[in-house]
């Protein structure tokens, strides 16, 4: 894996009906859910990383702050863009930003952790059987 800062990656989406925070569970207005531009940022961080992990080898999120400032309306495309800031060992850190036509909908910081996807799910399985 190697890793520099600077990586980019984007992912966009068009707000539907299902990724609403009435639909979501988390909220009670027809508007893009937080957890929806929280999945749409961790889909940028992901596609940073795209054809630059070793092989074998995967991300999981870790850790989030996001500040979700403006609501974005059914029908409209939100982008999200995610930078790779950090580099601590397996520890990586984006800063990540959402916009919509009008302007900035969310920021924040994503950390995701390199791992070996065969030991991380044999981990799950194990977990699972308690």
């Amino acid at each position: 894996m190697a890793l520099v800062k600077g990586l980019q990656g984007t992912a966009q989406m068009v707000v539907g009906e299902g990724d609403t925070a009435v639909m979501q569970g988390s909220g009670t207005v027809p508007v893009l859910a937080t957890p929806r531009l929280l999945a749409l940022m961790e889909a940028a961080a992901v596609a940073a990383l795209n054809g630059v992990l070793s092989e074998g080898e995967t991300t999981v999120g870790t850790k989030v702050e996001l500040e979700h400032v403006a609501a974005t309306p059914v029908g409209m495309e939100v982008s999200a863009r995610a930078e790779l800031v950090e580099v601590e060992g397996r520890r990586l850190v984006f800063a990540v930003e959402a916009r919509d036509s009008a302007g900035i909908v969310g920021r924040g910081r994503h950390e995701r952790l390199a791992v070996d996807e065969a030991r991380f799910l044999d981990r799950v399985v194990k977990r699972k059987k308690g």
